[in-house]
């Protein structure tokens, strides 16, 4: 049995009612931020008073204006190009809901490509020696098909478990299933160790190691370096955001327990939040780190290396004939998409979340693209790929 205590119960009710109700009334046939961002504890890096100040020549783009004008179709909300080490084309149009907010965007799973990250420092930080270690020392997943595997199999999404999870399969990312096929738990709203307890977890034997894009495998990755990091996880996130990103604002990773819980822990859950500009800082630092050849440079070249294919039987989009940087690339690598359609010979590295969020890197062209948007009905083709292939 699973955990959860009544007072957890009865506020994330309410705050699910409330969020569901101040979005799908006015977006009712768009996606909608899933989790209560005040329901759940948090792991706060708070911003550098250092923070990175970004130089600007901005360009005007009839494409990019049209989407954010058109947003009750499109969706977008926030678009940022970066190149030549200045912004270059910087639109927003933010819902109230979201500058009430502090302007703090949800990353849904562009979130997993930070846990990656953040795992990454933590290699070359000392607290987990490479990326083929075996969860072996791990009391947590003892038992389960996730006991002795390698570290890099679970970043790269091969780690057995498609009989139980994920898209492969059941056509969902974070619903834990039952003998009988149903969706019946949300891996991403209780504690790692709850999770690992079922009994599903404890009889399904590992099955063959293929691409199976789901939640468990990166909420196991995040548990694992905060088991191993210790007393220091607050240390080392404020070494990734705070310190090498230099973010302005304060950015968030989302707990699995109740903001009115003080527990330390294995808590971790992949969401993450920034704001428009911090997301960019993040994704700077990210290309300078490749490009600088840092021992996190090194991290992000070996997952590249040993990149998996997809094996998709279609690259066509969503079921709306939609397009974002996952649906477009044909290989995964350490919890990051690669290989771009028409553009695999260029080393570029892509974050997908629900609803559009993309973040994409041209480590070559020092380019980024930041997208936010609120589902993915604008032109990702035009807005994102166009630019992409611009010498």
């Amino acid at each position: 049995m699973i955990r959860t205590p009544l007072h957890f119960i009865f506020f994330t009710l309410i705050i699910s009612f409330l969020s569901f109700f101040l979005i799908s009334t006015a977006y009712s046939k768009h996606q909608y931020e899933e989790y209560g961002f005040y329901a759940f504890g948090k792991y706060e890096i708070k911003g550098s008073n250092n923070y990175y100040k970004f130089n600007s020549d901005l360009i005007q783009d009839k494409d990019v204006i049209k989407e954010i004008k058109n947003k009750k179709k499109t969706r977008l909300v926030s678009y940022l190009l970066f190149e030549d080490n200045k912004i270059k084309i910087d639109e927003h149009d933010l819902p109230q809901i979201i500058k009430g907010n502090k302007g703090l965007l949800p990353s849904h799973s562009m979130g997993k490509s930070l846990v990656s990250y953040v795992t990454g420092y933590a290699i070359c930080e000392g607290y987990i020696d490479n990326i083929n270690v075996k969860l072996d020392d791990w009391s947590t997943v003892k038992g389960t098909l996730y006991e002795g595997q390698k570290l890099i199999d679970l970043l790269n999404m091969r780690a057995g478990d498609q009989k139980i999870i994920g898209e492969r399969n059941f056509n969902s990312d974070n619903g834990i299933q039952d003998r009988t096929g149903k969706r019946s738990k949300n891996v991403n709203v209780y504690p790692i160790k709850d999770i690992m307890k079922l009994d599903i977890l404890q009889t399904t034997k590992k099955s063959k190691p293929i691409y199976n894009y789901n939640a468990l495998a990166t909420n196991t990755i995040m548990n694992y370096t905060i088991f191993k990091v210790g007393d220091d996880y607050q240390k080392l996130l404020n070494k990734v955001f705070k310190e090498d990103a230099k973010i302005k604002n304060s950015v968030f990773f989302s707990k699995t327990i109740s903001y009115l819980s003080d527990e330390e822990g294995e808590f971790g859950r992949y969401s993450f939040y920034a704001d428009r500009y911090d997301y960019l800082r993040i994704a700077k630092a990210i290309m300078d780190n490749w490009n600088n050849d840092t021992c996190v440079g090194k991290y992000l070249k070996t997952i590249y290396e040993q990149r998996i294919n997809k094996n998709k039987k279609s690259y066509d989009g969503d079921r709306s004939g939609q397009f974002d940087v996952a649906m477009y690339t044909k290989k995964y690598g350490g919890q990051f998409h690669f290989n771009i359609i028409g553009l695999s010979k260029r080393k570029i590295l892509g974050m997908s979340g629900l609803g559009g969020q993309n973040i994409v890197i041209d480590f070559e062209k020092e380019r980024i693209i930041v997208v936010n948007a609120r589902d993915r009905h604008y032109n990702w083709k035009k807005i994102v790929l166009k630019k992409l292939r611009q010498k």
